[in-house]
């Protein structure tokens, strides 16, 4: 009889830590989200009302509308650069059979790796002398740095298990090299490389601190907005605006999930 509740109590156990744990992580971002829907002009609970008028504000004010709108330009943008530069790193990782390969793959890693107020310290002095700092350009490329580990993991993780014996026999049989990827490795490959470029981009659409070195005002992005809004000004419209952005973060885990399937 011990031996047949000691298992069903280790479960119990086990299932009751991941809750407890998850509760702790979820439950901050859980509790900001019924504020946005409050009516009065302050954090409190309980609310004095239900009302949707900070996203209202939002998205009638041409502060929000611009940083939604950079972060999404951004976004796609950096998330494109990272996948193909991401893609093409990983499958030269692949094929190289020396030391030189875990060095490189570990030189890619870094912007992982490295704390990112370096990375962005290292970012704005490096643009500063291309002139890149305060432009779209330089913010993009900025956020592709960070994006691209994630993209040479996720790609790397699925040529694990790709059969190169189908590129070989499609260049036996006349294809070049070129087309033997577009048509062969490509859609073979494709969940993981539309996975890293998910990744990618949610990289984007939550970093502020690279942003707060190599941004303009005009090029400001939802995050680093926010970031003003609790500095400057205690007000509902930043909870509502984090929402938006915790809902934008809740589709690409549904984006995620579909793309595994």
């Amino acid at each position: 009889m011990g031996c047949f509740l000691m298992p069903h109590l280790s479960r119990i156990l086990y299932g009751t830590f991941v809750a407890a744990t998850l509760f702790f992580l979820v439950a901050p971002v859980i509790a900001i989200i019924p504020m946005s829907f409050s009516s009065g002009e302050f954090f409190i609970y309980p609310l004095p009302g239900f009302s949707l008028g900070w996203y209202g504000e939002i998205l009638s004010d041409a502060r929000w509308q611009r940083a939604f709108v950079n972060s999404l330009v951004i976004g796609v943008s950096s998330a494109a650069i990272a996948t193909v530069l991401g893609t093409l790193a990983a499958l030269s990782l692949v094929h190289m059979r020396s030391i030189f390969s875990r060095i490189a793959f570990g030189l890619l890693l870094l912007p992982m790796l490295v704390p990112v107020v370096i990375v962005s310290v290292s970012l704005f002095y490096f643009y500063s002398k291309l002139g890149l700092v305060g432009t779209r350009t330089g913010l993009i490329l900025g956020h592709a740095t960070l994006g691209l580990p994630f993209v040479v993991v996720t790609v790397l993780a699925t040529l694990r298990n790709y059969n190169f014996t189908l590129d070989r026999a499609a260049l036996s049989l006349g294809a070049g090299r070129l087309r033997t990827f577009l048509t062969v490795t490509l859609p073979l490959i494709a969940p993981g490389v539309l996975s890293g470029a998910v990744f990618a981009f949610a990289v984007s659409l939550d970093e502020v601190v690279v942003t707060l070195f190599l941004a303009s005002p005009e090029h400001t992005t939802l995050p680093r907005e926010i970031f003003s809004g609790i500095r400057e000004s205690i007000s509902p419209a930043v909870v509502a605006a984090a929402t938006v952005t915790i809902g934008l973060s809740c589709c690409l885990l549904g984006l995620l999930a579909l793309i595994r399937r």
